[in-house]
């Protein structure tokens, strides 16, 4: 097989690898670099990542790095896929190695607290513009296990250079892995990191054994919540219709594969929050977003009551019982009111 583009992954997490498959399949040679010393030489000794792809043999054309200079040489595109809190850190690394300008695309969903900023924002915050000359964002119904069983994926590309989300699209798209456009880069990454936090609610229903009926109204009124911050941020309505709006949001509250409906499944069975992300072994990211998000709604004047209750439980202690059953006892309203705020928002 010939080989196309060389790549760096710059995160050996479940989705930086399942990524990293994909380029690979791809024909392209893939640099999956990660700071765990003892993963990386099981990813070159033995083909494999079991800490967070169990029983998945990698392709050998993937080639593990501990040396960030090494892994970026020849590279003009590079992934990152590293939780939220780490991007700032990762970038300034990239900034200090990087030999030649890169195209930098993120699959991370998540808006820093306090500064209230979306991931690509953070990046241009912290990016020399010599090194990294195009964001693109990646974002969709993906989970990494689907992924790496090559199973039918779909997701969306965005960014401010439609042409570099182009590339990347091109980058990536095989007949396993559909991936489309989006010029609305704020509607993909504000619908790919709140419905993080409606998947955290969901799990709790579902250990609170509420059932369908409770999910479904819970995951419906969620995505009004989303539409209308994003709407109110500068967002297409349209795009929460979106692979990276209702798509993102049904696989993530009705997957047992998801971080975030499982930790909210232990909130409901009555395990504490530390518990709950200790049992993850992961980054949850649903619970700083939540933290972000409230401040959102209350800077941009925006009703979320999922998100306010959420807020109560994960940061203020409130009973989960207490939170669900405040939700259902707020003043009746008219369903066709969110559509009148959501347009009334933007004027």
């Amino acid at each position: 097989m010939d080989l196309k583009k060389k790549v760096t992954v710059a995160g050996a997490g479940s989705w930086g690898t399942a990524l990293a498959m994909v380029l690979a399949d791809n024909g392209h040679d893939v640099r999956l670099w990660g700071n765990d010393v003892a993963q990386i030489e099981e990813i070159n000794q033995t083909h494999m990542n079991e800490k967070y792809l169990p029983d998945i043999e990698l392709p050998k054309v993937i080639v593990g790095y501990t040396d960030l200079a090494k892994a970026l040489e020849q590279v003009d595109t590079v992934i990152i896929a590293v939780p939220t809190k780490a991007i700032r850190e990762v970038v300034q690394k990239i900034n200090a190695q990087a030999k030649q300008a890169l195209t930098l695309v993120h699959v991370s969903k998540g808006i820093e607290p306090d500064s209230l900023l979306r991931i690509s924002e953070i990046i241009e915050q912290e990016r020399d513009a010599e090194k990294i000359t195009d964001i693109v964002v990646l974002s969709g119904p993906s989970h990494a296990e689907e992924v790496s069983l090559r199973h039918p994926t779909t997701v969306t590309v965005s960014s401010k250079n439609m042409e570099a989300a182009a590339k990347v699209q091109d980058l990536f798209i095989n007949q396993n892995f559909r991936v489309y456009t989006n010029p609305d880069i704020i509607g993909v990454e504000i619908g790919g990191a709140l419905k993080n936090i409606i998947a955290l609610a969901a799990g709790i229903t579902d250990g609170l054994g509420y059932g369908d009926n409770a999910k479904a109204a819970l995951m419906t009124r969620g995505l009004a919540e989303i539409a209308r911050l994003g709407y109110v941020m500068g967002a297409n309505l349209l795009t929460f219709s979106g692979l990276t709006g209702i798509g993102d949001l049904i696989v993530t509250c009705t997957s047992v594969h998801s971080r975030n409906w499982r930790a909210g499944n232990m909130l409901g069975k009555g395990h504490t929050l530390e518990e709950a992300l200790d049992a993850m072994g992961m980054v949850v990211e649903g619970v700083r977003t939540t933290k972000a998000a409230y401040q959102l709604a209350e800077k941009y004047n925006v009703k979320m009551p999922i998100t306010m209750a959420l807020y109560g439980v994960l940061f203020e202690n409130n009973n989960v019982q207490s939170a669900v059953d405040s939700l259902m006892s707020r003043d009746k309203k008219s369903e066709m009111d969110d559509l009148v705020d959501i347009l009334q928002s933007a004027k």
